[in-house]
């Protein structure tokens, strides 16, 4: 039985690609999450996600190599949205309906305008939301903009899947093998031992807000589905 009405998930561009067989986007991994969403949503769980674009642009490797950064962040934006077009493709495949919501303005044929009544309209409906451009300012990131469009929409809970990490540690537990998983840990802690979750704006704004998060290893089969259900290892991070 799944323990929330309305979830946001968080999704890394990082995570998308496919390196070994030099994939931006590896359809078979996206095929695999539409699986999941479609279990979730059979459940009458509303979705909502929002898209990094890691895997097809990085601010910060352009920022070093001369591109200013409010630029730089503005074409992260643009790769967020390609991401989010690409899932939305995916996702009609499996008979999942989806929009694509853009927090950049561009023509309506390509994602509608972020208008949180729509946003709504959409979940309540059983179509999964899909956030694009982050913010749609430079100097903020996909995390801020997840904790951002947590609040607005009022979801119960931010999934936050990582990358071969099964929830948040004192360490690197890829480095460190004696590295501490935490079951708990408040939001003050996480900014207190600067732990490399999500960046300290969002942290600072998910604990001055009350959000409730759930971090998990995301490359593990039917993780979306096991977290949701209380099952499996991952992070709880409240206040």
């Amino acid at each position: 039985m799944m323990k929330y009405k309305r979830v946001l998930l968080k999704l890394s561009g990082e995570w998308l690609a496919n390196r070994e067989k030099k994939l931006s986007i590896d359809y078979e991994l996206v095929e695999a999450l539409a699986k999941q969403i479609k279990k979730i949503i059979a459940k009458n769980v509303q979705v909502a996600i929002v898209v990094g674009g890691g895997n097809l642009w990085r601010g910060a490797s352009a920022e070093k190599n001369g591109i200013p950064r409010s630029k730089a962040d503005y074409i992260g934006m643009m790769a967020t949205l390609m991401n989010a077009l690409a899932l939305q493709s995916i996702f009609e495949v499996s008979k999942i309906k989806s929009r694509v919501l853009s927090s950049l303005s561009v023509d309506q044929k390509i994602a509608e305008p972020f208008i949180l009544e729509k946003a709504n309209k959409y979940l309540e409906k059983g179509k999964v939301v899909i956030m694009a451009a982050g913010t749609g300012r430079p100097y903020f990131t996909t995390d801020t903009a997840s904790t951002l469009f947590a609040l607005e929409i009022k979801a119960d809970v931010l999934l936050l899947g990582k990358n071969e990490v099964d929830g948040i540690y004192d360490s690197d537990p890829k480095v460190n093998s004696k590295a501490k998983h935490y079951e708990t840990i408040s939001y003050n802690e996480i900014l207190k031992k600067q732990l490399k979750v999500m960046d300290s704006t969002a942290v600072a704004m998910a604990r001055d807000n009350n959000i409730k998060l759930l971090v998990f290893n995301i490359g593990e089969k039917d993780s979306i589905v096991k977290t949701l259900e209380g099952k499996g290892k991952f992070t709880i991070v409240n206040n």
